[in-house]
Parts: C-alpha cells; sequence; structure tokens
C-alpha cells in the first residue's frame, strides 16, 4: 500500500497509542480533531494537530493518502465516501456494516484499501480465532468430529472492581445502545435471538476468577468469516460476546430496568459519566478470550484450546487504548 500521508481522524482515550507509534515510526501524520487543545493535552508530542472541518479535510487530502477514522461509528461512512472520493485509503476498527458494501465495491475497483474491524473487539479478536480454526483444521479430520463449540468474548473494566462492576473512559452512549441491540447466536444447535442480550448474562470462570459473559450482535455470520462453514452441522455452539466483572448484572439492575423501559439512552448517558469515569492514574483491565473445543464420535472432547489477552494499564495510556489503536 503506497500511503502519501496519514490522516487520523478523532483523538479520544483509545488514539494516543497509535497516533504516537506512527509518529515514532516517521510516518508523515496529520491529526484532526473538534478540540484541538484535548487533542495536544492526550498526546503530548510533535504531531500537526488541525481543527476537524470536513471541508477543510477534503482540502488536504491527495490521492493515496489514508484516512483512519477513530470517530462514532455512524461518521466513518461520510468519512469514507470522502475518502473514495479522492481516491484514498480508508480504515477504522468498527464494525463492518452493510451500507458499505457498494462503496466497498468502489475501493476495490479503484485499488484502494478498505478495511473494517481492526481494533480489539473486533480486530484481534479475528486473528485469535482464526489461528485456533487453522490449528484445528490441521490436527482434527471432520470425519473424526462430532460437535464443535466456539466462544469469543471481550470486555473493559477497572483493575480495581469498583461498587459498579464498571467505569467508562469514553461516552457511555455506545455500551447503552448495545445492550438494547438484539444479539443471535447458536446454542445447543439451534439459533437463538434475544432482543435484550444483558437478559442472557451467565456466569464462567476463567484462570482461577469469576466473571459474566452475555452475547453480542449477530455472531452468525462469523462462521463463515473464520472459514467455519464446512462444520455448519456440527456447531453445537458459537458466540460472540461481552465479558464483565462478576457481579454486573447485578450491579446494573436498575440501569437493565431503564434500557428495557425505553428511557432516553442520551440523559442516561450523561448521568453515568457524571458518576464514573475513570480516575487519573487509575489503571483499567482488558480481557478477550477465545475458545474453540470439540467431540468426537464416541462423546469424548477431542480438541480444546483457548487463546487470550490478559492487559492492565494506566487509563492514560490504557489497556484498552493499548488493543484499539
Amino acid at each position: 500500500m503506497n500511503v502519501k500521508k496519514i490522516h487520523w481522524i478523532g483523538v479520544g482515550l483509545s488514539s494516543p497509542p497509535g497516533i504516537l507509534y506512527l509518529v515514532k515510526q516517521g510516518y508523515n501524520l496529520e491529526v484532526w480533531n473538534r478540540s484541538t487543545e484535548k487533542a495536544s493535552k492526550l498526546l503530548k508530542q510533535k504531531v500537526i494537530i488541525n481543527k476537524l472541518d470536513l471541508d477543510k479535510l477534503k482540502l488536504a487530502l491527495n490521492a493515496n493518502d489514508l484516512i483512519i477514522s477513530m470517530l462514532p461509528a455512524d461518521m466513518h461512512l461520510e468519512l469514507a465516501e470522502i475518502a473514495m472520493n479522492h481516491k484514498c485509503h480508508f480504515l477504522n476498527s468498527s464494525y463492518y456494516d452493510s451500507k458499505y458494501i457498494t462503496l466497498e465495491k468502489d475501493f476495490i475497483e479503484n485499488k484502494k484499501i478498505f478495511i473494517c474491524e481492526a481494533g480489539l473487539d473486533p480486530g484481534i479478536d479475528h486473528i485469535l480465532a482464526s489461528k485456533l480454526v487453522d490449528d484445528f483444521k490441521q490436527n482434527i479430520k471432520k470425519d473424526d468430529l462430532s460437535s464443535l463449540s466456539f466462544t469469543s468474548m471481550c470486555g473493559g473494566f477497572p483493575l480495581k472492581p469498583n461498587k459498579f462492576k464498571y467505569k467508562f473512559s469514553w461516552t457511555p452512549l455506545g455500551v447503552l445502545k448495545a445492550l438494547r441491540s438484539p444479539a443471535k447466536y447458536i446454542k445447543n444447535f439451534d439459533e437463538i435471538e434475544v432482543s435484550f442480550p444483558f437478559k442472557k448474562v451467565k456466569s464462567i470462570e476463567f484462570q482461577d476468577e469469576k466473571f459474566e459473559i452475555y452475547p453480542n450482535r449477530n455472531s452468525i455470520p462469523y462462521i463463515e468469516e473464520y472459514q467455519m462453514s464446512e462444520y455448519i452441522n456440527n456447531i453445537e455452539n458459537f458466540v460472540r460476546g461481552t465479558i464483565r466483572l462478576d457481579g454486573w448484572s447485578k450491579a446494573w439492575g436498575d440501569i437493565f430496568s431503564k434500557i428495557t423501559n425505553n428511557e432516553d439512552l442520551e440523559n442516561l448517558s450523561k448521568e453515568l459519566w457524571k458518576l464514573n469515569q475513570y480516575d487519573k492514574n487509575e489503571k483499567d483491565r482488558v480481557l478477550l478470550y477465545v475458545n474453540l473445543s470439540a467431540n468426537g464420535l464416541n462423546g469424548k472432547m477431542i480438541y480444546n484450546k483457548t487463546l487470550y489477552i490478559d492487559e492492565s494499564r494506566n487509563i492514560i495510556q490504557s489497556a484498552m487504548s493499548q488493543c484499539v489503536s
């Protein structure tokens, strides 16, 4: 990929590690953010910081530049269209959306890079899943298989648990919307769809610690993405989801009631942000684990492997930001 200049759009708490890495590596980089003052405080390093104005961004673009969007997911499409119109490459860390289908074809036809899901979850989780599936295929014959189960869980939370069992490093609105978004997955060979994923919370133990997990979004398309379609009749369980601290569902009981009753998420988000932000210098923790297991024709387990990341850092250069950017 021949990139002339990188335009990093959006400087939240997840952005500094990625930006500082690019600066250190000597890339031609400009940063764009609504607040240049906020961006300067976070980066603390020599880098060109522009106030985000899409008209000015368009004037600054040249063919083969790369736009990296770290803005909210609903703003990626407009930036992707700008990138295509200026023959630029485009990358973001959010989920792929069906609204990108036509646009992605334009990028391919023009030999430009278009990448989504290049963060932690989605992102690194895909890498771990692919490694497990490749290893599975190398070691297990399909004819020896009776059932297969896949689980991928990811979450971030304070290293030292608080009463709320969670803290926010950016606006809570995204977390709240996700809890209101339907989830689809496979359990006991059946497709399950649930309107409110938090109603399917269950307790697990991982590395001698107790956690809670629940399904997230639509897991089904990832059977094909992970090249597991040949096992479709063998898949007993297949779920991608979120992991939280033990006791999270109890601590969030009132929040669940408000979400179920369709209360205004904007106001709820502002309230939660005031009460549950990370403190200065507080450490966060990221846990991502992916497990693939299988039973043979005799019902006994013939494969069971887990890959995971368990990372903790200071919130200024947080574990979450290190993994996302």
